[in-house]
């Protein structure tokens, strides 16, 4: 969700995050301010509006991404799918087709079903570099065509996994150290706790 390299933690003002805004939002995701997107992940955080994208094949298998090892904040963790924030008047579901596209080459004409299935309101702090507190939908789709062209700047690698398979047994997957938002989204979904209201 953010981008530095651990390197340049010092000089902040100089992150590319330091030139974006975030939406903030009060507990049942109504829009307060924007914010800047570096403040927003540093610190206690600011509560600010994000999503969660989750890929699956026809098989039922689900798209897990490594985030890159420039990341700020989880780098080299892998996520499910694809995770960022959305602009000023954009939908979650925009916003999904956006970072789809951009990060993994992901068309619209490869699936047809996008649709919204949770949102959830979360906390979690990594390391001494940050923060993540965001009110995050979940959006689900399910790829016809499976073709994918990732970009080597927001992911490392990727790997299909058996969905059912990851939410029984998460610590076979220990060693994935998966995204603090994707376990929140998975275990809830598994668990039947989705809501479409934080």
């Amino acid at each position: 969700m953010s981008v530095e390299n651990r390197s340049s933690n010092d000089d902040s003002s100089s992150h590319e995050n330091a030139e974006q805004q975030v939406i903030a939002v009060d507990e049942e995701d109504n829009a307060i301010e924007l914010v800047n997107r570096l403040e927003a992940h540093t610190g206690e955080g600011i509560r600010h509006r994000a999503f969660t994208a989750l890929v699956f094949d026809p098989e039922g298998r689900i798209l897990l991404a490594q985030r890159s090892p420039s990341k700020r904040l989880w780098d080299t963790y892998w996520d499910g799918t694809v995770a960022s924030h959305p602009v000023e008047g954009e939908t979650y579901e925009d916003a999904a087709r956006s970072r789809l596209t951009d990060e993994l080459g992901i068309t619209s004409d490869q699936y047809d079903d996008l649709r919204m299935t949770d949102i959830f309101e979360y906390k979690r702090f990594y390391e001494n570099v940050g923060v993540e507190h965001e009110v995050c939908a979940v959006l689900k789709l399910t790829l016809t065509d499976l073709a994918l062209d990732p970009d080597e700047k927001e992911v490392a690698g990727i790997l299909w996994a058996p969905y059912e398979r990851l939410c029984n047994h998460p610590a076979w997957y220990r060693q994935l150290r998966l995204c603090p938002w994707f376990e929140i989204a998975m275990r809830r979904d598994y668990r039947g706790l989705t809501s479409l209201t934080p």
